[in-house]
């Protein structure tokens, strides 16, 4: 079994991958886990530190080969407002909750969740379930590991 001890932010490595590990959200902050990739197999992930991963960073096997992250499809809720302003203040009333959010230009994800649902759409808020990957922002005082610019060791890869 290889192991995995470096990787790679989203964009940086442009060979092909020889493989992927699918992966939800809540699932890809990680130091040291076994992985089963795509085709079956499975790699030991042991990092010095917890990253969390994005979908497209690439984990760096020792034979110098890489493995994707793909962020898996999960259940959301697309939300759009009425105008930016009103987007930003939906936005506000999912931080006031401490929900993780993907913030995007005309719109937000969250995990599904039918009473923030049904508060969304009482502030006005069209709400469509998707289902697609989720990258929520990353919390402003959650910076360890993060893909800023501390947490990543490339041990020289």
């Amino acid at each position: 079994m290889q192991h995995v001890h470096s990787y790679h932010p989203a964009g940086v490595v442009t060979d092909p991958p020889v493989d992927i590990v699918t992966l939800p959200h809540d699932l890809r902050h990680l130091r040291r886990k076994l992985l089963h990739l795509s085709n079956g197999d499975m790699v030991m992930l042991d990092l010095k530190e917890a990253v969390l991963f994005h979908h497209g960073d690439r984990l760096v096997l020792e034979n110098g080969d890489t493995i994707e992250v793909h962020a898996a499809p999960e259940k959301l809720f697309e939300i759009k407002g009425r105008d930016t302003l009103h987007l930003i203040e939906l936005a506000w009333h999912l931080g006031n909750r401490h929900l993780p959010a993907q913030i995007e230009e005309g719109r937000i994800l969250i995990l599904r969740d039918h009473v923030i649902r049904a508060m969304l759409e009482g502030l006005g808020a069209r709400v469509a379930e998707v289902e697609e990957g989720f990258q929520p922002a990353r919390g402003a005082y959650h910076s360890h590991g993060s893909h800023g610019s501390h947490g990543h060791d490339h041990h020289g890869h």
